[in-house]
């Protein structure tokens, strides 16, 4: 199976200008050959929401402790960014903990 991954430059909040490496998806782009620089907002817009729905099943669920992992992998879709959530292997993707930890009471 022939490994579709392209590194592509992407820009952070603060300007910032990274390589990643991302899938394409949807079909047969050319992902080498994108000439704008992509934006990383839906990458960080998936996590937080993510960890915001995590956040509330947690605070209805009311465990002293708990802690949340999962990965995500970037791909290419019609020129933008976008995340999928994957296991968390030793592939190329963000690998991301969340933890929460509640104060006794009494």
């Amino acid at each position: 199976m022939e490994d579709r991954t392209r590194i592509v430059p992407v820009r952070l909040v603060d300007g910032t200008v990274i390589q990643v490496s991302a899938t394409p998806i949807g079909g047969d782009e050319d992902v080498a050959d994108v000439k704008e620089v992509l934006s990383f907002g839906e990458i960080t817009k998936t996590i937080e929401s993510v960890a915001q729905e995590l956040g509330s099943c947690i605070d209805r669920v009311k465990p002293d402790r708990a802690s949340v992992e999962f990965g995500v992998e970037i791909a290419v879709e019609s020129g933008g960014l976008t995340a999928l959530i994957v296991k968390g292997t030793g592939k190329g993707n963000l690998k991301i903990s969340l933890e929460w930890e509640r104060a006794r009471k009494g």
